[in-house]
């Protein structure tokens, strides 16, 4: 839709220019024509750039996500693993809904036989869908689809476990992931369902050493209902503005 757009502007500045053309031509015509033909000329660049202008306004398939440079979303929800379930609190800061990072609680409360009792976790994510199908005009113009798809990334950070029968924080690891989230209105600022996937390695299990439990390698899944607003923070350019 963008690269539309600046087809359609390139083509509004070709015909200004080509009105300023006939215009210089008909200066040099006798007086009566040159009103004449430099009144006609005017009338037709005139509609002609009116027409583009209006062609150029279409749907908005950013669905509100340029309104700001910076996307924060918090999310609570729950972090399903091996032995049961752990709540999980997620925040993420990412910038044009590209890239940015990320950070989480789980903690499995009562459930005497989790393990890892609680992690804390936190990395990067990357979401590369967005701006080149934007860019390149290749949104659907489907609201919750577009939404869904550009939200697909990859996720890669660190964390640190409690494991069952050991101390907070006592086991750290990789952590590598993909996810994906789906709005619940079709815009991009509001509510959210998230999942987030992944596979843990705790420290010594990627140094080499045996794994003895979960709290050394598994898998897991975080379902989310979070939250998406977008802020104006000028991260590269203090004086930019979102497009109208």
């Amino acid at each position: 839709m963008n690269a539309r757009r600046r087809t359609l502007d390139a083509d509004a500045f070709g015909a200004a220019r080509l009105v300023a053309a006939l215009g210089a031509l008909a200066s040099a015509a006798p007086g009566a024509a040159r009103a004449a033909d430099g009144a006609s000329e005017r009338r037709a660049g005139e509609v002609a750039v009116a027409a583009v202008g209006a062609e150029a306004k279409g749907p908005d398939t950013t669905y509100g996500r340029i309104d700001g440079d910076v996307a924060v979303a918090a999310g609570v929800g729950a972090t399903l693993a091996p032995h049961g379930a752990r709540a999980a609190v997620d925040l993420r800061l990412r910038y044009i809904e590209t890239v940015g990072v990320f950070a989480g609680y789980e903690e499995g409360g009562f459930n005497t036989s989790m393990d890892p009792r609680r992690v804390i976790a936190g990395g990067v994510e990357i979401r590369p869908l967005f701006i080149a199908r934007w860019l390149n005009g290749a949104e659907w113009g489907s609201p919750r689809a577009d939404l869904t798809l550009d939200s697909l990334g990859l996720e890669v950070g660190a964390f640190v476990a409690q494991p069952l029968g050991g101390s907070f924080a006592s086991r750290p690891g990789l952590q590598l992931g993909l996810g994906v989230e789906t709005p619940i209105f079709a815009r991009a600022a509001g509510p959210w369902v998230g999942f987030h996937g992944g596979a843990r390695w705790s420290d010594s299990v990627v140094g080499g050493s045996t794994v003895t439990g979960p709290s050394d390698r598994s898998l897991f899944l975080t379902v989310t209902l979070s939250w998406h607003a977008y802020v104006g923070a000028h991260v590269v350019d203090m004086g930019d503005r979102a497009p109208r």
